[in-house]
């Protein structure tokens, strides 16, 4: 018994040891080992170093810096919703910080999707389910970045991702009635169309969901609503071939 608690305590000497690898480190030293670990992709490594520093720089210019840098390594890491909690968190402590532009330019960047605009992987599901809600947050935040901060080195960037969310969003919507369209579900069309309109409506599938919109609403004998939507169709896209939907075979599966 006597061997089993000297074994004992010896782990445990050896697991604080571990834990206090910091303990007589500067705080410039661990911020610098915590950055050698994000350049060199130790992620899991940088976080445990940033805490480290947010405890000991509490306060300081360096302690906020140490946040924002573990935000960013949370979401290299695959953790979203833990970078998004930290940097809320980041905001909500230090509403007047000179890095609040750069803090919600990578909360749009964690929630950014650059593989939507591909619409892949729509086929073969219930297109219905799937979620927009993370870039249609993400749009939210790139806008009040360049609504707050016109001036920031972030803004440009941020206001190329919103016009890309936006884009993708309504070419999702256009690709969901495409798909609904093909299948004689019309009505089905016509409402995800004029989604694409309405809430997208400088989008370059404006023309495609148009047209949906005049092959659904013949298809469904609404002559009136047809003939309204050609009226459309030809004031803002006056070479539009109403014969064809103006991206590919409206039979054609998705």
């Amino acid at each position: 018994m006597r061997f089993c608690l000297v074994g004992l305590l010896v782990i445990l000497q050896g697991c604080g040891n571990l834990a206090d690898v910091t303990k007589d480190w500067s705080v410039d030293k661990i911020y610098q080992e915590a950055k050698d670990e994000l350049n060199n992709g130790g992620y899991d490594k940088a976080i445990g170093l940033f805490e480290k520093l947010e405890t000991r720089a509490i306060g300081t210019p360096l302690g906020q810096q140490a946040q924002i840098e573990k935000a960013f390594a949370q979401y290299k890491t695959g953790a979203p919703a833990e970078a998004i909690a930290t940097l809320d968190r980041f905001m909500r402590l230090h509403p007047a910080s000179p890095l609040v532009d750069y803090a919600l330019y990578l909360r749009g960047l964690v929630n950014f999707n650059g593989d939507l605009g591909f619409l892949s992987g729509f086929t073969g599901q219930n297109l219905d389910d799937r979620d927009q809600k993370a870039s249609k947050e993400s749009y939210a935040t790139f806008a009040e970045l360049t609504r707050r901060f016109p001036n920031s080195k972030y803004t440009p960037d941020a206001k190329l991702r919103m016009a890309y969310i936006l884009n993708t969003l309504a070419a999702y919507e256009v690709h969901v009635a495409r798909y609904y369209a093909s299948r004689g579900a019309h009505l089905a069309a016509v409402n995800r169309a004029q989604l694409a309109l309405s809430d997208y409506p400088n989008s370059p599938m404006s023309e495609e969901a148009l047209a949906i919109l005049i092959t659904a609403y013949n298809a469904l004998g609404s002559t009136q609503l047809r003939d309204d939507t050609k009226r459309v169709m030809n004031l803002n896209f006056p070479k539009n071939n109403l014969g064809l939907m103006s991206s590919g075979n409206p039979t054609q599966k998705p």
